[in-house]
C-alpha cells in the first residue's frame, strides 16, 4: 500500500518549479496516487510529461481529470492485463477450490489461472457420452468461494491460531432445559419477524446528524430526569421532590442525575447529583457514607432520601431503585387450555467475523456451516461485518473499497442461508467502517437484494426492538456492558456486576443510559430520545460485549451476551435460543417465553 502525503507532492512539484497552493488540486493528486498506487515522484513525473506535451498545461483539477483519463487509466488498464496473464505461484486451499469450481463452469478458465507444474499441464478429457456442462443460467457461488482469501488480498492467508483452535462446538453457558436430543430448528419461513413500532415509527433510513445544539441536548437530558422521576414518584407514593441545593434540617427526598465532579472516573467521593430544571438545575456533592448498598453510574436518574443542612452537600440515607417497564401484553389463559406450539430456534452472532491477523472470513464460513446444519428459524447477525478496528484496515492495507468487501460478505450470508429458509436480521455496528458512525444508527441499505430475499431479510437499526413469533427481543450492538462497567461504582459485596448492569438498563428504560457516553460513541440526542429508549421490557435482551459471555434472568428478562465470533486471532462464541411462540400468561403469572439458551464456541 503506497502512502503519499501532500507535503511529498509539494516537494516533488517544486523540483520541476511547479507552484501549487490550491488544496483541492493536491487532494485530487492524492486521490489519484491512492487509486493508481503511485508514489509522489512517479505521479509528478507523469504529470510533467503530460503537461509538456500539451504546451505547459496549468495544474488544475479539470486538467488533472483529463490527465487521469488520457494517461493514468490507460496505464492502470495495461498493468491489470499484464498481471492477469502472469501465473500465480502461490495458492492456498480456498484458491484451489475456486479453480476446481470454475473449471466445472468453463473449461477455458483453467489455462489462465492454473498453478504452473513441471512438464505439460494436462486437461481433463471430455467425451460425447460425458459432455462437460457449459454455463446454463446464473450459478450462485458458495460462501467459501465468495469469501476466499484471494478475493480480498493476494497475500491473505488463513489464521493459523484460528484453524488450530480446540473445543469447537463446546457449550460454555446454559439457561433452561433443552427438550429433545439436540438443538435444531425447522427453517420456518412463516415465523414473523418485525420491528415493534413498525417501519413508519422506527429508524429506517439515514439522517443528518451532529447538528444538535447544546440547549437541545440539555432539553433531552432534562426530560429524561423529569419523566423517570415522575414514574418513581408514583411508584413509591412520594408527595413531592425538594430542590437538591435547598438547606433543610429535616429529611427530604430529591431527584436528580448522577454526575462526576471532574473529568476522571466516578468514585464514592466524586458523586454529584444534578437536578432538573424544575428543581433548580443545580449540582450538589453527595455523601454516600450512610448508604449500605448502592450501585451508581454517570447519567443514572435516581431518587435519594437524606439531609442537606448547609445546602452544599447532600448526605444520602436511602436510595430508591428504578422501576422497569411492563412486558408486552399477551392474552391470559388457564393452564389446562393452553395450547403448545412448536418452539422457534433463534441463532445470534456478533462480529467481527474475521480474526485480527487476516481478512479471511473463515469464522463466518464456519458459522454458515452451523446454520446449514442446525437450520435455525431466525438468524440475528450483528456487526461489525467490516471492522474498523481490524489491523489491516487501520493500516490501509486493503486494496478494495470497504463497500465492496461488505457487499461480498452480506451476499455470502444471504446466498449461503437461502437453502435453510431461515429469516435473517442484520444489525449494524459503529465499528462497521462502511456505515455511519452515529448512535442511534440507521439500518444497512442493500439495493441489490433479490426479490425472493426481501421478505426473508430484515434490516434493523441499532438499537431496535423486534417481535419474533410474538416474543420481544431488544438488540443493541454497542458495547454498553463494557462502557457502563468501566464507570459503575457499587458497595455491594458478592453481587454480580453483569446482573447489575442489565438491571440498570431495564430500570433506566434505555439502551444506552450512560452520560456522558464513551468517546467512541457519537450520540445524536435528538434521535436518541426518539429511537434509543426501551419502549417496554423485552422478553429477551441481546447485548454482545468484549467482556465474558453470559445468560442471566434479570427481573424476568433473559439477558444474553453471546460474545463475539472472534477474539483476536482465535475463535469466539455465538448464542442460540429456543423461544415459545405467542407466549401467554398462565393463571395470572407471566411465563418467560425463553425455554432454553446456550452460548457455544464456534
Amino acid at each position: 500500500m503506497v502512502v503519499v502525503t501532500a507535503e511529498e507532492l509539494r516537494l516533488e512539484l517544486d523540483t520541476f518549479s511547479v507552484a501549487c497552493d490550491d488544496e483541492a488540486v493536491l487532494d485530487k493528486m492524492l486521490e489519484q496516487c491512492l487509486c493508481h498506487r503511485m508514489k509522489a515522484e512517479d505521479m509528478v513525473c507523469e504529470w510533467f510529461a503530460f503537461s509538456t506535451t500539451k504546451q505547459q498545461l496549468k495544474l488544475t483539477v479539470n486538467n488533472l481529470e483529463a490527465f487521469e483519463h488520457e494517461v493514468l487509466n490507460k496505464k492502470h488498464k495495461a498493468k491489470g492485463v499484464s498481471k492477469g496473464n502472469k501465473l500465480n505461484t502461490t495458492k492456498d486451499v480456498h484458491s484451489i477450490q475456486d479453480l476446481i469450481k470454475a473449471e466445472e463452469e468453463e473449461e477455458d478458465l483453467l489455462d489462465s489461472y492454473s498453478t504452473p507444474a513441471k512438464g505439460s499441464q494436462k486437461r481433463a478429457l471430455t467425451t460425447p457420452e460425458q459432455p462437460r456442462a457449459k454455463r446454463s443460467g446464473v450459478r450462485v457461488p458458495s460462501p467459501g468461494q465468495l469469501l476466499s482469501p484471494a478475493s480480498f488480498s493476494p497475500s491473505a492467508t488463513p489464521s493459523q491460531k484460528y484453524s488450530m483452535r480446540g473445543a469447537r462446538g463446546e457449550v460454555v453457558a446454559t439457561f433452561g432445559v433443552v427438550q429433545g436430543p439436540r438443538w435444531a430448528g425447522r427453517g420456518q419461513t412463516e415465523v414473523r419477524v418485525e420491528l415493534l413500532e413498525g417501519c413508519e415509527e422506527s429508524l429506517c433510513s439515514s439522517y443528518k446528524f451532529m447538528f444538535q445544539r447544546l440547549r437541545d441536548v440539555r432539553s433531552v437530558l432534562t426530560e429524561k430526569i423529569e419523566e423517570l422521576g415522575e414514574e418513581l414518584r408514583k411508584h413509591f407514593n412520594i408527595e413531592e421532590f425538594s430542590p437538591v441545593s435547598l438547606p433543610a434540617q429535616d429529611t427530604v427526598v430529591v431527584l436528580g442525575q448522577v454526575c462526576c465532579d471532574s473529568n476522571g472516573k466516578l468514585n464514592a467521593h466524586s458523586v454529584v447529583l444534578e437536578a432538573g430544571q424544575e428543581h433548580g438545575a443545580r449540582q450538589v456533592p453527595v455523601d454516600l457514607s450512610e448508604l449500605q448498598d448502592y450501585s451508581l453510574f454517570p447519567g443514572q436518574v435516581v431518587v435519594m432520601e437524606g439531609i442537606n443542612t448547609s445546602g452544599s452537600k447532600f448526605v444520602a440515607t436511602k436510595l430508591y431503585e428504578g422501576v422497569p417497564l411492563p412486558f408486552l401484553s399477551t392474552p391470559e389463559v388457564k393452564l389446562e387450555v393452553k395450547e403448545a406450539s412448536e418452539p422457534v430456534m433463534v441463532l445470534v452472532a456478533c462480529g467481527p467475523y474475521t480474526t485480527s491477523d487476516t481478512l479471511t472470513y473463515d469464522p463466518l464460513i464456519d458459522l454458515l456451516n452451523v446454520i446449514n446444519k442446525d437450520r435455525p428459524d431466525v438468524c440475528i447477525l450483528m456487526g461489525p461485518f467490516v471492522d474498523s478496528k481490524h489491523e489491516q484496515i487501520e493500516k490501509a492495507q486493503v486494496t478494495e473499497p470497504f463497500e465492496t468487501i461488505f457487499s461480498r460478505c452480506v451476499d455470502s450470508v444471504v446466498d449461503g442461508t437461502r437453502g435453510t429458509g431461515c429469516k435473517l436480521v442484520l444489525v449494524p455496528s459503529q465499528r462497521d467502517v462502511n456505515h455511519h458512525y452515529i448512535y442511534p444508527q440507521p439500518p444497512f441499505i442493500l439495493p441489490n437484494l433479490r426479490k425472493e430475499d426481501v421478505q426473508r431479510v430484515t434490516l434493523a437499526p441499532d438499537p431496535c426492538t423486534l417481535v419474533i413469533g410474538g416474543v420481544t427481543f431488544g438488540l443493541t450492538s454497542t458495547d454498553i456492558i463494557f462502557h457502563m462497567g468501566a464507570e459503575e461504582i457499587n458497595s455491594a459485596t458478592g453481587s454480580d456486576r453483569f446482573s447489575r448492569i442489565m438491571k440498570h438498563m431495564l430500570t433506566q428504560r434505555s439502551y444506552y443510559p450512560v452520560y456522558p457516553p464513551a468517546e467512541e460513541v457519537n450520540m445524536d440526542y435528538e434521535r436518541f430520545q426518539q429511537y434509543g429508549q426501551l419502549p417496554l421490557t423485552p422478553d429477551i435482551l441481546i447485548v454482545p460485549s468484549e467482556l465474558r459471555y453470559f445468560i442471566k434472568d434479570v427481573i424476568g428478562c433473559v439477558c444474553v451476551n453471546p460474545g463475539r465470533l472472534t477474539k483476536g486471532q482465535v475463535g469466539g462464541t455465538y448464542g442460540r435460543l429456543l423461544v415459545q411462540q405467542n407466549p401467554v400468561h398462565v393463571q395470572g403469572d407471566r411465563v418467560s417465553p425463553c425455554i432454553a439458551a446456550q452460548v457455544v464456541k464456534i
